[in-house]
């Protein structure tokens, strides 16, 4: 059994352990990096990037059906070939994986053990059955795993999460997507845009990330033109049937429906990976989850040189927040007990769909009633977004009654991945909603609907 000595212990290579590792490392200390899965990030694999590359696919094969209102008029039926489409998605995958790769290699070997780690004790981790390391801080950044609830898990290979849908090698016929949060609702209006046939259940009335009810009954309508989507409904059964998998679910409206799909996709959550660490070997306070409980802004597990970055604390599982994360932490760990909190940049969510939604700053559920005044703009008759034929959206903004101070927004319409850096550039600089209005406004675009919305909002601080 190999033995060997460090400041910092990194378990996890990903979005939050690659900068933990090389933060400890810009403080002076030394570090180990320790990965038991593949490298790669979730993110490039099995995330963000595949599932845009699938996106890009759905965007194309959607604009080249819906030409004819331009008057342009293609010949012919649009086809897609599946095989091509995965195809596109796996090798384009794969490339942005191996910068990942390169940039891993590129560490020195002496700092990487491959291995799933355990706590032994405290500050003892057993690597694998071939190392131990003694470590003087932590920081664990092992990321999280889809969650599949037992009434599906009897379906075998006929149920699938996320990371599943990259690995196939053409596009099925038929298939039940099972949560509406972001990720289903992403790859549902995908696979539908791609000609697949596809019912999205959802379980809460939840659409995506919203929370304002006007914005969530707005885009719940809008996806309903894509594929069947039921936001409220309750999956009674779920049987293995052959090659397939039947349902019977009850809608919100009391309707039993019974269908019959190729695959079950799930996306009913995700969980921490902290089961492989053994951490009731430590001293650790631990959560009714199996988690340990930390400060937030420190990342810090209690009084101890513990640290938890990433998707692994569900705080944001977004790919920059897990950065700076992951550089909080590495520092704090390398400095302990010289920790510092981490200043977070604004809160921004998009979701990938057509048209897009996002949410910047604070949601409408948590705003206090009576504090703020909201604007409103529809984009369905937004001049640029009109001429596109992309006029489908409705925003609300929201401001401060005593301040001015832009609060945060929550909206569907088109561009919605940009605007939304533009609203949390504002956020992030505290900018009133005057301040934001004496900024430039083109013409024309589709910018000039969120000019509206502030204006619809000013006009609203003015009512007694």
């Amino acid at each position: 059994m190999n033995t060997v000595q460090t400041d910092v212990a990194i378990i996890g290579a990903g979005s939050a352990g690659l900068p933990a590792y090389r933060a400890a490392k810009a403080a002076g200390a030394s570090a180990i990096l320790i990965e038991g899965g593949p490298h790669g990030t979730t993110c490039a694999r099995v995330g963000c990037m595949p599932s845009k590359l699938l996106i890009a696919a759905a965007e194309a094969a959607h604009a080249a059906q819906h030409t004819a209102p331009f008057g342009v008029h293609v010949d012919g039926t649009v086809r897609v070939d599946g095989r091509e489409v995965m195809q596109r998605v796996k090798s384009e995958r794969d490339r942005l994986v191996g910068f990942v790769l390169d940039s891993v290699d590129a560490i020195p070997a002496a700092d990487k053990l491959t291995g799933y780690a355990r706590f032994i004790d405290d500050g003892l981790l057993q690597v694998g059955d071939h190392t131990r390391v003694r470590a003087r801080s932590v920081v664990i950044a092992t990321g999280s795993s889809p969650v599949v609830p037992a009434k599906y898990q009897a379906l075998g290979e006929r149920v699938i999460v996320n990371d599943d849908v990259f690995e196939w090698s053409d596009l099925p016929r038929k298939i039940a997507v099972i949560g509406a949060g972001v990720i289903g609702l992403e790859l549902g209006q995908a696979l539908a845009h791609l000609g697949v046939d596809v019912t999205v259940i959802g379980a809460r009335g939840r659409v995506g990330p919203l929370t304002d009810p006007a914005i969530k009954a707005y885009a719940e309508r809008t996806f309903q033109n894509s594929f069947r989507f039921e936001a409220q409904a309750e999956v009674e059964v779920a049987t293995r049937v052959g090659d397939a998998v039947q349902i019977r679910f009850r809608t919100g409206a009391g309707e039993v429906v019974e269908d019959t799909f190729e695959y079950v996709l799930v996306t009913a959550g995700r969980k921490s990976n902290f089961e492989k660490l053994a951490l009731h070997n430590t001293s650790l306070t631990i959560d009714k989850h199996g988690a340990p409980i930390y400060d937030p802004l420190t990342l810090q597990a209690g009084a101890h040189p513990v640290f938890i970055a990433g998707d692994a604390n569900g705080v944001l599982p977004l790919l920059h927040e897990a950065a700076d994360e992951g550089r909080a932490a590495g520092t704090n760990a390398a400095r302990f007990p010289d920790v510092a909190p981490l200043k977070r940049r604004a809160s921004i969510a998009v979701l990938f769909s057509n048209p897009g939604i996002a949410m910047v700053g604070a949601r409408h559920a948590d705003l206090e009633p009576g504090t703020f005044a909201t604007g409103e703009v529809s984009f369905e008759d937004q001049g640029r977004s009109r001429v596109m034929l992309k006029n489908r959206g409705l925003m609300h903004v929201y401001v401060d009654k005593a301040s001015r101070q832009f609060l945060g927004a929550e909206w569907i319409g088109p561009d919605a991945e940009h605007i939304a850096h533009l609203l949390a550039w504002a956020l992030q600089m505290k900018l009133t909603v005057d301040a934001i209005l004496e900024m430039p406004f083109y013409h024309p675009v589709v910018e000039e609907g969120l000019r509206t919305a502030l204006r619809h909002a000013v006009a609203a601080l003015q009512l007694p």
